[in-house]
């Protein structure tokens, strides 16, 4: 495995440390050792999207490239990235699973034009991830709105409260020594206001001033008398006042204060004015990304409690800086951003851009000459797409800042702005007031490691179990597979031997969208005739009931004129799209009316019978497709206009133009208990009927479920199954192909409207190899006077880079 940390780095601190050096084998190996064993078990994964706008509108795109990696270098071994798209309720609206290469991945959801308005959450993460807290999920939060209204679909809650947050430098207030304490004011919403105020020790005299300089956030100095009490007076723009307890401080214990100057980082350990003395020694330990950069022994009794680490060859990043005792326990803790300039430089070579409608524009992009480099890039209509620009995170933001912290950063990107010195104090306010929490010290010295159910995954897997006919484990046999792939055509036989428990395990498989899996248990010793296999289902597949760390976060409200051109050109999209897909075809003169018998309708027929054959209703063919829905209801969620579906998915809230709707099991009239336990795998078909429908209970519409009959799991006329069972198995998603059309050549569909907003999308742009330039061509639509062009990319040293210029 390769490291981002370079060589270099770690002999540039064993010469700054020669003055202290530790002798061999001696308490702070432990220490060190846990670390490093830590590192090799378990690497931390990163996944970051760049999605091609900021905001959208029902019937759109989401388009989107994940850049994934393994301790900070471009994960080159990751195959399967999982992608969920959530309403603000939890509920899983739609997922997949994107094939991984290179450390990339390209991929896409398609909304439905009835796609609820509101506000939603897209995650990412690798089945590696999903052994640790999902809270180090990549997420994000934006707006879906309804191109048919002109208003935002969710206002943001006027915040009339508001909240401060104290933070002692270290950990620990220390009686009788200077201490820095940092602090951050938020609002009832998440999100930062500023404040002013004063603290005041028990007799009421000011120790010092409480004032915001960025975001919320500010520090003060004061020292604290032993026995005293202190508070905070705070008051917001709005006038409010808060009184606040500030954390008592101790006369035993220790803290640690830094001073980051750039090239050096300066450290201190303050103890409590109580002679402690098991903390004369100590270590301090720096670790970046897992990786120990710089240790340092240090002996209180003697007076050696600072010290330097040299920051020259430490790359961007999150530094920790942890203070043991000698018995290991961590009692202190800092952390520090190490800023260099060390990203990922991209500029414009050369541009040939023209506004009129429908012409050709050239970007050529230059990439550093000294290394690979891998880019992603959009170009959106500036004027018409609204621009997300007050809670900005990027791919540099995001990678070397908000991955590696649990806490909210508001703006993240804002900190990478620049270096000035006003920058840079902001950022270390970001450093002061959040926590470590990749990992705990204390659990793995002791030893105590997360637990591995996910195991580091190389292409698609299966799993199951084979029984004899007396129902025990078959353990001298193999499951014969046919496996056939319609998306490609493909087929493969393939055998899986069982071992001594009768199980069978698959990895390393590669197919699109689903396969077809014929299988039949065989019994080599021919023992048992009849051999039942059962398929265990994968994480992914199984319905899952998500809980967010923390509630959703509505964006910031919109410019209502940029929000009112979006909206209406996203609704002349729809119609364009809509003309696209029903266009009648033609074939040497001859119009072809007659309409080919839809699956969908095929197995209508075989289902649906009396009152429930007519009607104006929807129709889904659950034995066409592989759902992952929890239950019927979920499955329902968003995919049919006006139908609401609210609350416990188990238990749910159904209305339908001011009513309830009739629920039909079989044709039977039913409840919602009856349908929320019925495995959405047992369902044929669901007819949604709009209203009235003549049934009973039907005059608000109806539901109708039918559940399979014997058949419906195997294609039919295909000869190569007889004998065999069938399994269905999800693989890759299809990722669609970006519409870009080309005006030189001419095609009858040019002949619509151009209303498109995202006018270039490209997840994986060519690099010449030898010119290290990347070549951008794309067609005007019909309006766009200028254009917003968002590059990100990362180079394979891990060095991250984003560009954003307007045209």
């Amino acid at each position: 495995m390769k490291w981002k940390l370079p060589i270099a780095l770690l002999t540039g601190v064993v010469t700054a440390m020669a003055f202290i050096a530790p002798p061999p084998d001696d308490w702070s190996d432990r220490i060190v050792k846990a670390l490093e064993q830590f590192v090799r078990r378990y690497p931390q994964e990163k996944v970051y999207l760049h999605m091609d706008k900021d905001y959208y509108a029902a019937g759109e795109t989401i388009w989107f490239r994940a850049y994934i990696t393994l301790q900070g270098l471009p994960s080159t071994q990751a195959t399967n990235l999982y992608v969920e798209l959530l309403d603000k309720n939890n509920n899983i609206i739609q997922k997949k699973l994107f094939a991984a290469g290179g450390g990339m991945s390209p991929g896409a959801f398609e909304l439905p034009e009835t796609q609820k308005p509101g506000t939603y959450q897209i995650r990412a993460y690798t089945a590696w991830m999903n052994n640790f807290d999902p809270a180090f999920f990549f997420t994000k939060n934006f707006e879906i709105f309804d191109p048919a209204k002109k208003v935002t679909p969710d206002a943001d809650t006027v915040a009339q409260d508001f909240s401060v947050q104290f933070f002692p430098e270290g950990g620990n207030a220390i009686a009788g020594q200077g201490n820095t304490v940092a602090f951050k004011a938020i609002d009832q919403n998440g999100y930062p206001i500023e404040v002013t105020g004063t603290v005041k020790n028990g007799k009421g005299e000011q120790t010092a001033v409480i004032k915001s300089i960025h975001d919320g956030m500010g520090s003060f100095d004061y020292t604290p008398a032993a026995g005293e009490t202190y508070q905070a007076v705070v008051k917001s723009a709005k006038g409010q006042s808060k009184t606040i307890d500030l954390p008592a401080a101790q006369t035993k214990g220790v803290t640690l204060k830094v001073y980051n100057k750039g090239s050096r980082i300066f450290y201190q350990a303050v103890a409590g004015p109580d002679n402690d003395t098991s903390l004369n020694q100590l270590l301090v330990l720096a670790q970046m990304n897992q990786q120990m950069v710089y240790k340092a022994n240090l002996d209180v009794a003697d007076g050696r409690i600072s010290g330097f680490i040299p920051a020259n060859n430490i790359p961007s990043g999150i530094l920790q800086l942890s203070l043991f005792t000698k018995s290991g326990l961590p009692v202190a803790q800092r952390l520090v951003f190490v800023r260099k300039n060390d990203l990922l430089q991209m500029d414009v070579l050369e541009s040939d851009i023209h506004r009129d409608a429908r012409t050709k524009n050239t970007l050529v992009l230059r990439l550093p000459d000294t290394i690979n480099t891998s880019i992603s890039v959009s170009i959106t209509d500036a004027d018409a797409v609204p621009v997300e620009s007050k809670n900005v995170n990027n791919i540099i933001s995001n990678l070397l800042l908000t991955s590696d912290i649990k806490g909210f950063v508001y703006n993240p990107a804002w900190y990478f702005r620049n270096d000035s010195a006003q920058t840079l104090q902001a950022l270390d306010l970001v450093m002061l007031t959040n926590g470590w929490t990749r990992f705990s010290w204390e659990k793995i010295l002791n030893n105590d490691y997360p637990q591995i159910k996910y195991p580091y995954e190389q292409g698609l897997s299966m799993d199951g179990k084979a029984l004899s006919g007396t129902g025990r484990p078959l353990t001298n046999g193999q499951i014969d597979m046919i496996i056939k792939v319609p998306a490609d055509s493909s087929s493969l036989f393939a055998q899986a031997p069982v071992d001594e428990k009768g199980e069978f395990h698959i990895t390393g498989m590669v197919f699109p969208d689903t396969a077809y899996i014929y299988y039949q248990g065989n019994d080599i010793a021919k023992k048992n005739k009849d051999v039942s296999v059962k398929f265990n289902n994968h994480f992914f597949e199984k319905p899952s009931l998500i809980k967010l760390p923390s509630p959703l976060r509505v964006p910031p409200p919109i410019d209502n004129t940029a929000l009112k051109s979006f909206l209406a050109n996203a609704a002349e999209s729809n119609k364009v799209n809509r003309a696209i897909n029903n266009k009648m075809v033609y074939l040497k003169e001859v119009n072809v009316n007659a309409k080919k018998e839809k699956p969908q309708e095929t197995t209508e027929k075989r289902y649906v019978s009396g009152m429930f054959a007519g009607g104006d209703g929807i129709t889904f063919d659950l034995t066409k497709e592989t759902p992952i829905a929890m239950n019927v209801f979920q499955y329902l969620q968003s995919k049919v206009a006006g139908l609401q579906i609210t609350g416990d998915i188990n238990n749910p809230s159904i209305s339908w133009r001011g009513g309830a709707p009739g629920l039909y099991l079989n044709e039977m009239q039913t409840d919602i208990s009856m349908l929320s336990s019925l495995p959405v795998t047992d369902i044929a078909l669901i007819k949604v009927i709009r209203p009235p429908f003549m049934g009973i209970g039907g005059a608000n519409g109806a539901i109708a479920i039918y559940t399979k009959k014997g058949g419906d799991n195997v294609p039919q006329n295909d000869p190569s199954i007889r004998g065999f069972e069938l399994y269905k198995k999800a693989g890759y998603a299809i990722v669609k192909q970006f519409y870009s059309p080309d005006y030189s050549v001419k095609k009858e569909v040019h002949a619509l409207p151009d209303k498109r907003l995202t006018l270039y999308w490209n997840p994986n742009v060519t690099v010449d190899t030898l010119t290290h330039t990347a070549n951008i061509e794309f067609y005007n639509n019909d309006f766009t006077k200028k254009f917003r062009m968002v590059v990100e990319g990362m180079a394979e040293d891990g060095s991250v880079g984003h560009l954003e210029q307007e045209f």
